[in-house]
């Protein structure tokens, strides 16, 4: 049972993850589309990008204290490059550059969205087969 509770933490972690990506994607669109302006856009993006960073990494973390490598070691790329951009100083956006970059920003949340789906199938099929091997026990 223990086991099934693991995998339901982490689906409601990446289900997070998942909503912080989604709402930079959006704040970028409402960027492209004129509906808000650089600052506010900048603004709304860098407020959840820390919190994404530490997130990801408590995920990474948890399924590696929780004896699930694999899962561990799927993280491990997407918290490298997090690790990356944020010592680069490179993880918040600029203001002033943000419209010269606007297709970048787009393109690297879009890659992240598709990592943390697959993630997040995966973690599913991690739970169902949790939750059917506890009732054949």
């Amino acid at each position: 049972m223990g086991d099934v509770w693991t995998w339901i933490i982490s689906f409601l972690i990446l289900i997070t993850l998942v909503g912080f990506i989604v709402y930079q994607l959006i704040c970028l669109a409402d960027l492209e589309f004129d509906y808000i302006n650089p600052y506010d856009s900048a603004s709304r993006i860098n407020f959840v990008v820390l919190p994404e960073f530490i997130l990801q990494g408590f995920l990474c973390f948890f399924y590696l204290v929780t004896g699930h490598w694999f899962m561990s070691l799927l993280g491990v790329p997407y918290l490298y490059y997090n690790f990356q951009l944020y010592s680069k100083r490179q993880h918040l956006v600029d203001v002033t550059e943000i419209f010269n970059l606007l297709d970048w920003e787009k393109k690297k949340r879009l890659f992240k969205l598709a990592y943390m789906i697959l993630t997040l199938f995966l973690t599913i099929f991690w739970l169902i087969y949790s939750t059917l091997d506890d009732h054949e026990d």
